[in-house]
């Protein structure tokens, strides 16, 4: 059951069986074994790398009903495929979070630039001091 439930979100998905071995870290071949059903007993934590990956959770990989989806979700499939991604390609929370506090002083000094040049002056954009260090 386990390895038919894999298999075939694996294809809903799109993803060979090398590319979701590779994303979730575990060899091509134990992943053939599991969706083949020769191994019947993969530990959580593969489960859980697997079903990360195919957008589950490891209680329907063991035969719970599949999990139901918010239909008010601010995150709409697009940002998490973006969000996807980003993870996969090494981004972490602290990164997430400097960016968006990067965008955030982007904004506001576009904001104080419009601000103060609504008061007359020259026109010209002054250059900011501001400067943005993160550090992990």
């Amino acid at each position: 059951m386990i390895g038919e439930r894999i298999k075939s979100l694996r294809e809903k998905k799109g993803y060979s069986i090398t590319r979701l071995a590779e994303l979730a870290g575990v060899s091509k071949s134990y992943l053939s074994y599991i969706e083949r059903n020769v191994q019947n007993n993969p530990s959580l934590q593969v489960l859980a790398k697997i079903a990360y990956h195919l957008d589950t959770n490891i209680e329907y990989l063991l035969g719970e009903p599949p999990p139901k989806v918010r239909r008010d979700s601010v995150l709409d499939e697009e940002w998490q495929a973006i969000i996807r991604d980003a993870v996969d390609e090494g981004l972490s929370k602290g990164d997430f979070r400097a960016l968006k506090d990067l965008m955030r002083s982007h904004k506001w000094r576009e904001e104080h630039l419009a601000a103060s040049n609504e008061g007359g002056g020259d026109g010209k954009k002054k250059p900011s001091n501001i400067i943005i260090l993160h550090i992990d």
